[in-house]
């Protein structure tokens, strides 16, 4: 923003030198570019953050100015004198996009004058950098500068049907602008339009079979809002920026609009004569006003800024800054109403930062202790820690994609729910527009490029949210964390690995498995995970019209689990156990057992039956064949028994598996062939 000082001048008083102007700006958080002389004036070339678009105009730097050496600021006068006709039965305006333009302003002009503007206002307009044009044109561009709300002037006669229509554009309309070159537009853009064609591209640049010539008489004064993300996207698909363009972009002060239209007509009929029709045009909804006060605790000053500022200060920087107290101030705190303007202000820490920099940062001492808190990581850091140290080391990549994926994806591996997929309708997401229901898709198609790649068995893992119904979506529930994985490796060293994983988060946790029969599973290679007794997530190998559907290669082996389970169950600092100090004896034994008995099942009655010596049951083989008896298999088990007092005789070992076979006799109609002791 550049700003002039013969200009800023007429709104408040600079009896200061330029030097000590720029840097208490510069302190007060606009930051100085440069200062150089345009023809006996000084051009002060400012850089102003997003987030004060009130600072884009020569009233907005006064306010801070005023602010900053306690000055009063001069308002311009904005009460044109109308004389003619009822605007309303004059022109009309329409708008058909309130999204993109919330409201719009209209006023006429007849009987003017176009000309060159006067040699003051030139002058002025010429140390911002803009080129004058003529008196109409000059003043739209004058008042922009001055409040920075953008204006635009139509030559009323050129406008068909002497009306204003704000819509999207029509597929295949284009228009040609003042900078006389021809641009297409689409669908999503706003338009500023007459009763046939388009007139200008909205907020951005208006259009050249309208735009204010010599022989204009009647003129169309439009001043609106528009939507900064529409502004932003026309102006980026159109390689077309303009200081509208810049303004809207940041936002304009929507209450502000009228008194700027006001201020533009009566500048016309000082510099350019003609007659302004009584009232205006207005369509759109009216903006609400600011009720919600802001509330400020003292306390809160010392605490952030390390220094006292004393709540007269307080309440002084405050009101010379535009805000409006809210009742009487206490003891511990004051409630405030943002100006229009500012609507940046929104939380006490906006406040206590507008008091920091107009009170000073120079003033806050760099060695004041301000109170710190050490900031520790979170049990869910640490937990996430331990996953991606145990996948790492198990030859695993971290991958990170897409939460949208395609539908037809969603039913590739969805085992946590059946409900329909959340879907979203946009030209930006025409072919990946569905929220995922499982990370193992998207892993899947990682897998497939790095085949197509020559990179086979890539191990990939995500950790990532995943979206299971679509009818109360943001529910925690129905939004977890998941850890997903894919692999080359088989059922039983991929189960390993998830074993590993909640091992190491907790060496004490409870793993069990059941079997599923889940169609994304070859049959009898798929399972549900259970981590102390409630369902962790699952663990397969992948049914092969899974891998067709994605053109995969090579057999995969997946794993999906609930990262917030693994979370409540973590045991991150174990207690110290002594190195066992007596030796352990092993005993290998072979079960044969129905057909519809589980692992699970046969491990955890040899626990209950071992007892206390017992020190591990280790899953050795499996084995089906022509010694074992039809709908048989025979479990190799391999157990480890230790005492902490002394050292275990054989005996002490025989009898407690003697104890074993017989309780996995009874419950689990076992078969032990041969010697029972080895």
């Amino acid at each position: 923003m550049i700003v002039s000082w013969n200009w800023l001048k007429e709104y408040v008083r600079l009896d200061i030198a330029v030097d000590t102007l720029t840097e208490r700006l510069l302190m007060s958080g606009l930051n100085l570019e440069s200062v150089s002389d345009v023809e006996g004036d000084m051009a002060i070339d400012l850089e102003v953050t997003s987030n004060r678009p009130d600072c884009l105009g020569h009233l907005g730097i006064a306010r801070e100015v005023g602010t900053l050496f306690d000055r009063e600021v001069k308002l311009p006068a904005a009460e044109p004198v109308a004389k003619g006709a009822e605007t309303s039965r004059v022109t009309s305006v329409g708008i058909e996009c309130l999204d993109h333009c919330p409201q719009y302003i209209a006023r006429v002009v007849r009987g003017v004058k176009v000309g060159p503007s006067p040699l003051w206002m030139q002058r002025r307009l010429t140390t911002l950098g803009i080129r004058p044009v003529n008196n109409i044109v000059d003043i739209t561009n004058y008042v922009l500068m001055e409040c920075g709300q953008p204006l635009h002037a139509f030559d009323f006669d050129k406008l068909h049907g002497g009306r204003i229509v704000v819509r999207p554009a029509r597929r295949g309309e284009k228009i040609v602008a003042i900078d006389g070159r021809e641009y297409e537009l689409s669908p999503e853009m706003c338009i500023i339009a007459d009763a046939d064609h388009p007139v200008a591209v909205a907020g951005v640049m208006g259009g050249k079979e309208t735009e204010i010539a010599a022989e204009t008489t009647n003129v169309l004064i439009e001043v609106a809002e528009f939507a900064p993300r529409s502004i932003r996207a026309n102006a980026r698909k159109l390689g077309l920026h303009s200081d509208s363009s810049y303004r809207f972009e940041r936002g304009v002060d929507r209450h502000n609009l009228d008194w700027a239209g006001r201020r533009c007509a009566q500048l016309i009929l000082e510099l350019a004569g003609g007659e302004l029709c009584a009232g205006s045009v207005f369509a759109g909804t009216v903006p609400a006003p600011i009720t919600q006060p802001v509330r400020l605790r003292f306390a809160q000053l010392p605490r952030i800024l390390g220094i006292d500022v004393p709540k007269s200060d307080v309440i002084n920087i405050l009101t010379k800054l535009g805000l409006k107290q809210v009742g009487n101030a206490t003891a511990e705190h004051c409630e405030w109403l943002p100006p229009t303007w500012r609507r940046d202000l929104t939380r006490e820490i906006d406040l206590i930062e507008e008091v920091a920099r107009i009170h000073g940062y120079e003033k806050i001492p760099e060695d004041v202790p301000v109170p710190l808190t050490v900031s520790s990581r979170t049990l869910r850091d640490r937990v996430t820690d331990r996953v991606h140290d145990t996948l790492n080391a198990n030859g695993f990549f971290e991958s990170i994609t897409l939460t949208f994926v395609q539908g037809e994806w969603i039913d590739l591996f969805r085992p946590w729910t059946n409900s329909p997929p959340l879907s979203v309708d946009h030209s930006s997401r025409r072919l990946e527009n569905t929220l995922r229901q499982s990370v193992i898709p998207s892993l899947l198609a990682g897998r497939r490029e790095n085949e197509k790649h020559g990179n086979f068995d890539a191990r990939l893992y995500e950790i990532a949210r995943i979206y299971l119904s679509a009818d109360e979506p943001g529910k925690p529930e129905n939004e977890p964390l998941v850890i997903g994985l894919v692999t080359g490796q088989s059922f039983a060293e991929l189960k390993g690995v998830v074993t590993a994983l909640a091992q190491t988060v907790n060496p004490a946790v409870d793993i069990t498995v059941k079997p599923t029969d889940r169609a994304e599973f070859i049959p009898g290679r798929g399972c549900e995970v259970w981590l102390n007794g409630r369902r962790w997530g699952f663990c397969g190998e992948l049914a092969d019209a899974v891998r067709a559907k994605l053109d995969l290669h090579d057999p995969v082996s997946a794993a999906e689990l609930d990262l917030a389970l693994l979370e409540s169950s973590a045991d991150l600092s174990p207690k110290l156990a002594p190195i066992p100090t007596f030796p352990a004896i092993e005993r290998d034994i072979n079960f044969v057992l129905d057909e519809a008995v589980t692992w699970g099942e046969l491990a955890d009655a040899i626990r209950i039956a071992a007892g206390p010596l017992l020190e591990s049951v280790v899953y050795v083989s499996q084995y089906r064949g022509p010694q074992i008896p039809p709908n048989r298999k025979s479990y190799v088990v391999r157990m480890s028994y230790r005492a902490a007092d002394r050292t275990l005789i054989s005996q002490d070992a025989d009898a407690a598996l003697r104890h074993v076979v017989n309780e996995c006799k009874k419950k689990l109609d076992a078969h032990v062939p041969g010697s029972v002791v080895s």
